[in-house]
């Protein structure tokens, strides 16, 4: 499993290892350990754009998922990322997109760390990569991504 994770902001500094842990426990709960992702941290105005052109909403949010299989659903080709691996949708899944400056402005609002707030941001990233939709599925992703904040983030 291959977990690339890029940093493409300058306000926070982001821990890559830390978030690789995340991104793959994920992964392997859910069980797609096999697959890759990238995991990339932005800034407002690049997640804002990215939120426009692929969403059709012209605000910023705090993360985004790009899965591969989805036709059109390539922030490669808006710059963040480089080019998608060279690798097929059985051994890549896609990317997730965090905004660094939401995801600090969050962990203020909740009163927790920055690291905390990444974590809980990269999990429900990955859902979302691995095909878990919180606005169509009646609480089926929410009520997974509870079970395994706990699991995985309360320790």
């Amino acid at each position: 499993m291959a977990i690339e994770v890029l940093n493409r902001q300058r306000l926070a500094s982001v821990d890559r290892k830390r978030v690789a842990r995340v991104a793959k426990a994920t992964l392997t709960a859910v069980n797609e350990q096999r697959r890759g992702i990238t995991v990339v941290f932005v800034s407002d105005r690049k997640i804002r754009d990215l939120n426009r052109e692929f969403r059709g909403k012209a605000q910023s949010t705090d993360v985004l998922a790009f899965p591969l299989d989805e036709p059109g659903s390539s922030p490669g080709s808006a710059g963040v990322l480089p080019a998608s691996p060279q690798l097929g949708s059985n051994e890549y899944l896609g990317d997730v997109v965090v905004s660094a400056e939401t995801a600090l402005r969050q962990a203020r609002e909740a009163r927790h760390s920055l690291d905390r707030e990444v974590d809980e941001l990269v999990l429900h990233g990955v859902l979302h990569l691995c095909g878990y939709d919180h606005e169509t599925d009646s609480g089926r992703m929410n009520k997974l991504e509870l079970k395994l904040r706990k699991k995985l983030l309360d320790r």
